[in-house]
């Protein structure tokens, strides 16, 4: 496996990464689009926290098996390819998020400057950065992974400030 990881070829690094995708993006989907059944319930930031600990779990997962399908240009036009083709791009993990966050703004949860695509994209690069750091630096090389989660929803300033009295 370690030489097929290294080439492109079938069975190579693009094909196990997809694979791996394949087996980890549904759940990590199907955790963002649960958010939809949190709409009005509970705070914005106490419904991100589950959804920010699972973007760093996935994306932990899927980072080791990524860096090697990005080996030479050919893989990675091969990648992109694979990609457009199956629909397992980023706007399919920033589109829920953003459905959430845009719904809870139009009920006054969010505040209203906020752009929705805009703080989805930001949350799972929050959530990907944690994760790059711990595989290529370790875990303790910043706050611990729940400590992180809740740095990344809580930095993003989403809910409305309460007027003072």
């Amino acid at each position: 496996m370690a030489v097929s990881l290294r080439e492109d070829r079938p069975g190579g690094s693009v094909d196990y990464f997809l694979a791996l995708l394949q087996d980890r993006l549904p759940l990590w989907l199907s955790i963002l689009h649960d958010l939809s059944h949190r709409i009005g319930k509970g705070s914005v930031s106490d419904n991100l926290l589950p959804i920010a600990r699972a973007g760093i779990e996935y994306y932990i997962d899927v980072q080791s098996a990524a860096l090697p399908a990005f080996t030479s240009p050919n893989v990675t036009v091969r990648f992109r390819q694979a990609v457009r083709e199956t629909g397992l791009g980023p706007r399919a993990e920033t589109a829920p998020l953003a459905a959430y966050l845009a719904a809870e703004q139009r009920l006054g949860r969010v505040r209203p400057e906020v752009d929705p695509e805009a703080s989805a994209r930001l949350m799972v690069a929050g959530c990907f950065h944690r994760a790059y750091i711990e595989m290529f630096v370790g875990a303790d090389a910043g706050p611990a992974r729940e400590v992180s989660a809740r740095e990344i929803v809580r930095e993003l300033r989403l809910e409305p400030v309460p007027e003072p009295v």
